[in-house]
């Protein structure tokens, strides 16, 4: 994105285009190439990764239905990033929902089309047609910006190379990041054989602010960030920089809150259930809790990354994502005899934080010094007032209705949302008395979108 945006700030559009096609040639052949081969080989490849208690014939064949995946899913990405350079988000935005129905559907409807074990390429073949409805749906929406697919392959252009050379550190940083879980999962074996498990059920509720929020924020601002950098637009990108911080510390901060005071009623509402026990859930609820501190730097963590990669800076973020890795390992080791999984996790906010104050620390440096630290201070510091609020409110509330109606399956659903929905209008509320700008550009944006449906 940051040489596609770059193109085009300088009106060089037909040269964006073109290295776009480009791009999208070189890894149809590349990735096609690998999926055909992999359809040839799995078969003598999948046994020697397959254990003699699983079927290596099912695993070879279900990573032949999946394999086009990888091609698909990359082709997607290039594409998207083309629309999102055009400040383009909502099919980008959508395609995901109807993947996720198209998956939904595929079952459904295939299920009961195969016989045991077989049944599970309803699923995979699922999973493969709603990667290509996303396809399609990203491909169509081209036209808004009357984009095409040329026939050119001029992989010899400097640009192509530079894109490729940038991917280099971006993947290798996003890989180390994402690292983490099997860090911890490979820890959590020493605590005992159910810790690797509940970690990754605690990683999922953490992850969903994460998704919705954080990366919402940088996703939008990447496009943004990397003009700015094209145009060396310093105060720009200090302004859009700061004002992105905040706005993920305005939604994720008391997204932390809600998680940690919440964490052992989530847990039991979203897992409890069948063979799922109570045990299971203070497992997965300790985790949880200890998530909960790491989340808001982990999205900004997200921002100030984006940020290195817009100014073509990636070798920066790889770096200290690989120095998080190692905070995470000493710190996961110091503490999971004494603290159990909560020790892991412990290592992963530490990590998170330490990243946070690495790459705040490097920005400045760029940026001779200043990225409106003190603003953001002020409006976090009313941020945590309301959050506080907030949580006490929720915990409160949750535990009158849970005294009240009781462990059933609906009346958790009540407890724990009337709680939730009470508390977040009450934090609404809250932002905008103590004048927060940010929570006023989110409802300004709100209320426009109401205005235009």
């Amino acid at each position: 994105m940051p040489v596609f945006t770059e193109l085009l700030s300088k009106g060089r559009k037909r040269e964006a285009f073109r290295v776009a096609s480009t791009l999208f040639w070189v890894i149809l052949i590349a990735l096609g190439a690998l999926t055909v081969l992999w359809t040839l080989v799995a078969g003598l490849v999948v046994p020697a990764f397959t254990g003699s208690h699983i079927p290596s014939g099912l695993t070879a064949g279900l990573s032949r239905v999946l394999f086009p995946v990888v091609l698909l899913l990359s082709l997607t990405g290039l594409l998207v990033g083309i629309l999102q350079s055009y400040d383009e988000f909502t099919i980008p935005a959508i395609a995901p929902a109807v993947w996720n129905l198209v998956i939904l559907f595929g079952l459904v409807t295939l299920y009961h089309r195969f016989n045991g074990n077989d049944r599970i390429y309803a699923y995979a073949i699922a999973w493969l047609v709603a990667t290509i409805v996303q396809f399609l749906m990203v491909f169509v929406a081209l036209r808004r910006i009357e984009f095409k697919v040329s026939f050119v392959c001029d992989w010899r252009d400097p640009r192509v190379k530079q894109v490729l050379i940038l991917f280099i550190p971006v993947t290798i940083s996003i890989g180390i990041v994402n690292l983490d879980i099997f860090l911890n999962a490979g820890f959590g074996s020493l605590v005992s054989s159910a810790a690797p498990a509940a970690i990754n059920d605690a990683f999922r509720v953490y992850m969903l602010p994460q998704g919705i929020f954080s990366v919402a924020v940088a996703t939008v601002l990447f496009p943004t960030l990397s003009r700015m950098a094209a145009r060396r637009d310093v105060k720009g990108m200090r302004r859009t920089i700061g004002n992105g911080m905040r706005q993920i510390n305005l939604l994720l901060i008391p997204s932390s809150a809600l998680l940690l005071v919440l964490a052992t009623p989530i847990t039991r509402l979203v897992y409890q259930h069948g063979t799922f026990h109570s045990t299971s859930t203070h497992l997965v609820s300790t985790a949880l809790f200890w998530f909960s501190f790491s989340l808001p730097f982990a999205g900004v963590n997200l921002l100030l990354s984006r940020s290195f990669f817009a100014l073509k800076r990636p070798w920066i973020p790889t770096k200290l994502a690989a120095m998080n890795m190692v905070v995470d390992a000493i710190v996961s080791i110091a503490l999971y005899k004494p603290l159990g999984i909560a020790g892991l996790v412990i290592g992963t906010a530490a990590a998170n934080i330490v990243m946070t104050i690495l790459q705040l620390w490097r920005l400045r440096i760029g940026f001779n010094g200043y990225l409106q630290g003190g603003q953001t201070m002020m409006i976090t510091i009313r941020i945590l007032v309301g959050t506080v609020i907030m949580a006490a409110v929720a915990w409160g509330i949750w535990v009158v209705l849970d005294h009240l109606l009781g462990e059933s399956l609906s009346a958790q659903i009540l407890s724990v949302g009337i709680a939730s929905a009470v508390a977040c209008v009450l934090y609404a509320k809250l932002m905008l008395t103590m004048r927060v700008p940010e929570a006023r550009q989110i409802q300004g944006l709100i209320m426009a979108r109401l205005r235009s449906g």
